[in-house]
C-alpha cells in the first residue's frame, strides 16, 4: 500500500500538494495515519515540505515561483497588477514581490519569492475578463493589470514614454465590464 501511494502521487500533473489534497488522493480518513504517512515521505525524500501542511514532489528552485505563490495561497488567485506590468517592461524598477489578487489580503515568503497579495471583493475577483491560465496559472492580461492596480491606486503613475504600449480603450472596456468604474 505504501509504495502504491509513491506511484500515485508520481502519476498526478500536480507537483505541490496540501496535506489535504494528499488525503484525498490516499483516501486517508484518519489524520494521524495522514500526519505519519506524509512524515515518513519526507524523510525518505518523496516529498519536501515547504511548511506545515503544504508539500512539494520538486525542489522549489524547479517551479515556476508564481504558480508556488498560487497553491500557497490555497484559494483563488492571480497575477496582476506590478508583477504584470514589469513583466510587459512597463514599469522599470525590479520589484521585490510577486503581486497577487485575492480574497484575503496576504504577505508571505518562500524559497527566496516575497508575495503580496492585495484583497479585491468577489464580484471584481470572480469576474474572468481580461484574466487567462497558462501552464496552470491565472494571469492578469496587461489591461485588466492596469485596470487593477487603477482600481487600488487612481493616482498611480506610469511612465509616459511607455504608455503607447498601453491599449487605453481595452483598459477602459475591462474597467467598464467589471464595474470598476462604480466602486
Amino acid at each position: 500500500m505504501k509504495n502504491e501511494r509513491a506511484i500515485q502521487l508520481l502519476k498526478v500533473k500536480e507537483r505541490l500538494f496540501h496535506a489535504d489534497e494528499l488525503a484525498s488522493l490516499w483516501k486517508i480518513d484518519n489524520g494521524n495515519l495522514l500526519r505519519v504517512t506524509l512524515s515518513r515521505y519526507v524523510k525518505k525524500g518523496i516529498l519536501k515540505r515547504i511548511y506545515r501542511g503544504f508539500y512539494a514532489i520538486y525542489d522549489l528552485k524547479k517551479i515556476d515561483p508564481v504558480k508556488l505563490g498560487q497553491k500557497a495561497y490555497h484559494d483563488y488567485c492571480y497575477l496582476s497588477t506590478e508583477s504584470v506590468l514589469a513583466k510587459e517592461g512597463l514599469i522599470s524598477p525590479k520589484i521585490n514581490y510577486i503581486t497577487l489578487i485575492g480574497q484575503k489580503p496576504k504577505r508571505f515568503e518562500i524559497a527566496d519569492n516575497n508575495y503580496y497579495v492585495r484583497q479585491l471583493k468577489n464580484e471584481f475577483l470572480y469576474n474572468d475578463t481580461g484574466i487567462y491560465q497558462k501552464n496552470g496559472v491565472f494571469l492578469a492580461s496587461l489591461e485588466r493589470a492596469i485596470a487593477d492596480l487603477f482600481y487600488f491606486n487612481p493616482n498611480y503613475y506610469l511612465d509616459g514614454a511607455k504608455n503607447s504600449l498601453i491599449n487605453w480603450q481595452k483598459v477602459k472596456k475591462i474597467q467598464n465590464k467589471i464595474d470598476y468604474l462604480k466602486k
